[in-house]
């Protein structure tokens, strides 16, 4: 897991490749799917949750970036301090998990239709082709 520690001064520290990084690197790890946490230098609590939230909050004030309509975030509020706040973010969360798990299938699906379409095909034939040219001691000759 990468450790990145948050210093007084706002800046961010990745301790795994002893470099300050910024905010634009913690949405290059969360892409990337690899693990971190933030940490406050001086106390060590964890706050990555509030850094998250800071780069929710900086993509939202971007209105074609934006996912949160004042709709939802109105209906989000109204579940705070509520009976159902335990069951929205647990549901929240596994309709998230199961999206991109969804959206990984048709990636998938749309690469192998591609790799096995005609001109794909014809690519894979002429990349083989190709090598098996480069590998033929007569035409290194030629060369």
């Amino acid at each position: 897991m990468v450790v990145i520690k948050k210093y007084p001064n706002r800046r961010l520290y990745d301790s795994s490749q002893s470099k300050y990084v910024n905010l634009d690197f913690i949405k290059t790890l969360i892409n990337d799917r690899t693990e971190f946490k933030i940490v406050d230098s001086k106390t060590e609590a964890d706050i990555t949750k509030s850094v998250l939230l800071q780069i929710i909050s900086e993509s939202e004030a971007n209105e074609q970036q934006s996912l949160l309509t004042d709709v939802l975030l109105k209906q989000l509020i109204r579940f705070y301090d509520s009976d159902m706040e335990v069951f929205v973010r647990q549901y929240l969360e596994q309709s998230i998990v199961q999206f991109i798990a969804q959206q990984d299938k048709v990636q998938g699906l749309m690469k192998n239709m591609v790799d096995n379409s005609p001109i794909g095909m014809f690519s894979k034939i002429m990349e083989q082709n190709m090598s098996t040219w480069n590998l033929n001691p007569k035409n290194k000759k030629d060369n």
